[in-house]
């Protein structure tokens, strides 16, 4: 498990669009179907990282607390899956469902959603604005596997806030970290 730290993402750059296969119902769904009305949160994330296995919990409850808020919540996952067959859709459909994930779980097959947000580890986090304007790409917080801090979704969580509010989200963000996306 190599470390890596997110890419840049401009702060104002448009939502790249997207139609991908939803691996809880079997439908493909795109971002316009997606998307909240306040905002949406879109973030890639894996079945077997650990930093993503350490924070499940708390993007369900980060979910569940904003979804009622007109927040849309989308999680990909773009690993290629011939080396990781444990990220591909029926796998991911059982994590989805034993985490009681309350968004939907999408496969990027081509890994091209990917590149489009320039997405570099999971998890990696980008809020978008009502008009799916880019406000906010950093972590969730600043707890990792073994670091000792306890899991609180702060960063996520205030970011998401400020769009509600449509205040300006930190000008400082602090990159998200975790195993890298395994490329082809």
């Amino acid at each position: 498990m190599a470390l890596t730290v997110s890419n840049q993402f401009p702060t104002g750059t448009k939502a790249p669009d997207f139609t991908l296969l939803n691996t809880v119902d079997g439908t493909h769904v795109s971002l316009s179907e997606l998307k909240g009305a306040k905002g949406t949160v879109i973030f890639f994330i894996c079945n077997h990282c650990p930093f993503v296995i350490h924070i499940n919990d708390e993007l369900v409850k980060i979910a569940s607390d904003y979804q009622e808020k007109e927040i849309g919540f989308i999680a990909i996952s773009s690993n290629e899956i011939e080396n990781y067959p444990q990220d591909g859709p029926k796998y991911m459909k059982a994590v989805a469902e034993k985490e009681h994930y309350p968004f939907s779980y999408l496969f990027d097959e081509t890994q091209e959603v990917a590149k489009d947000y320039d997405a570099a580890c999971t998890p990696d986090f980008y809020v978008f604005d009502a008009d799916l304007k880019s406000v906010y790409h950093g972590q969730l917080d600043a707890s990792r596997p073994g670091n000792g801090i306890p899991v609180s979704g702060i960063d996520l969580r205030n970011a998401i806030e400020k769009t509600i509010a449509n205040k300006p989200v930190l000008e400082n963000q602090k990159p998200s970290m975790g195993c890298g996306i395994k490329w082809r």
